[in-house]
Formats: structure tokens, sequence, C-alpha cells
């Protein structure tokens, strides 16, 4: 990763540019059977796509927050780093109230709780390969009718300034260069120590930890992560299994 980088963004077009065939993100649903490998410029083109409808569709405008309603997922990797890509802010958990732009997932309760905001809603079906609802939920676009036609390449209307606010979690605010330097600085404590480090997480993603183990640490120090949802329902032995064909070199759960 280049020094220069300061914001999620920047991480993102630095391993673009580096080698853009590795892999990213390999996501599993372990209540599904689901298994996705993103590579870099796959993960890349969903992150322009979603930052373009974020732009021009929802017109969204930098310092605008984004209420993020979706556990720990490939695609919501996509919303975090589409949300840098703008410069709004990305607020996991948040109150849709108080936000300009809700996203949910498929379950009722977020569903019913996005509904508190008065902006553009998006819900996401999270199934396998990004596929639709078979009805999108009342009051929401969905997002997989949304973002395929969207363009291949995003720029900003506006240059992204990493001072100014770009996530929330947990009730913490954090500038986008606060997020790229906490992910530097925690890499050694999570057993990133630089390109080829694998990371297994199993953590959701409404706190940081959950966010730096499945997203920003491997984007960070040019690793890779194996994005576990719904681990609990994986034995010992075919975790074991897991971390052997993945080749990973470190755990958090």
């Amino acid at each position: 990763m280049n020094a220069t980088d300061r914001t999620p963004a920047d991480l993102l077009s630095s391993a673009l540019a580096a080698d853009p065939g590795r892999p990213l993100v390999t996501f599993y649903d372990d209540a599904t059977g689901e298994r996705v490998e993103l590579s870099v410029a796959t993960l890349a083109n969903w992150v322009a796509k979603t930052a373009n409808l974020l732009q021009d569709e929802l017109s969204v405008e930098p310092g605008d927050r984004v209420a993020l309603l979706l556990p720990a997922h490939w695609q919501t990797a996509v919303w975090l780093l589409a949300c840098a890509s703008v410069g709004v802010v990305a607020d996991m958990a948040g109150d849709p109230a108080a936000a300009d732009v809700a996203v949910s997932g498929p379950e009722p309760e977020s569903l019913e709780a996005a509904r508190g905001c008065s902006g553009p809603r998006i819900a996401l079906a999270l199934r396998p390969l990004g596929g639709r609802f078979p009805q999108p939920p009342e009051g929401f676009a969905d997002y997989a009718v949304e973002v395929p036609g969207q363009g291949d390449r995003f720029v900003p209307y506006a240059p992204v300034d990493p001072e100014e606010p770009a996530l929330i979690v947990a009730g913490r605010e954090f500038t986008g260069a606060e997020v790229v330097e906490r992910a530097r600085a925690e890499a050694p404590e999570l057993g990133l120590i630089g390109p080829g480090s694998r990371i297994l997480s199993g953590l959701p993603f409404d706190t940081w930890e959950g966010l730096n183990s499945g997203l920003y640490g491997p984007l960070a120090t040019g690793g890779s992560v194996v994005l576990c949802r719904n681990l609990d329902r994986l034995g010992a032995e075919a975790l074991d299994k897991r971390v052997e064909s993945e080749r990973v070199t470190v755990i958090t759960r």
C-alpha cells in the first residue's frame, strides 16, 4: 500500500493498481452453504457501480449519512467502500431517521427500521451472486436491480477530504484518515504482517474490531480476508478444513 493512501477508497485504488487479480474477499455463509470469491478487480467494480448509484441516482453529497443495516457480508464491504469513494458517512447500524439514505438487508426487523428514513431506501436480498428479491419490499429499491446498469468507473464530483467524517460504528465517529491509520496501526495485533496474510473473520460488522478484521485491516496491509457469516454453525473439524483449504494465517471470531 502507498504511504499517501488517506482514505479506504485510496487503499482500494492502490490494491487495484498493484495486483487486480488477487483474491481480496472470500465470503462464506454457513447457514446457506454459499461461497463467493472476489478479486480486487471484481470488488472494485462493484464499489464503482455502487458509488455511481449513490452519487448519480440517490444524489448524495459529501457529508451526507448512509445508515447501513447490514450484516458482515461481501456486499456490506462494497457499500462501506462506495461510501468512502463518494465522501459520505457510512453509519453502521445507525439510526435511519437521522440518515439521508437507508440501506437494509432482507430481515423484516431491518426493513422495518429502515422505513424510518425519509430519504431513499435500498434493500439488499443478500442472495448468492448478488441475486434479486423475488418481490422487492414495499418502499424500497432493489439493489440488485439498480446497480448493474451503473458505470464501471467512478469519479467523485468533489474530492474526498480524508479529514472529514467517513465512518460511524458503535457510536464512534472516524475520519477517512483515522480509519486508514488505525487499520495500519492495529494490523500487527491481528497478525496481518503484509501481503500474503489471510485472515478468517467470523466477527459481525457492528464493531470496529469486526470491520477492521473483515475489511479495513486486510485492505490496509495488502492481505485478504475469508469473511464468514454464521460461523457458529460450522463444526471444529470443518473449520480446520476451511483454514487449510483457504490458506488462512490468522483467525478472529
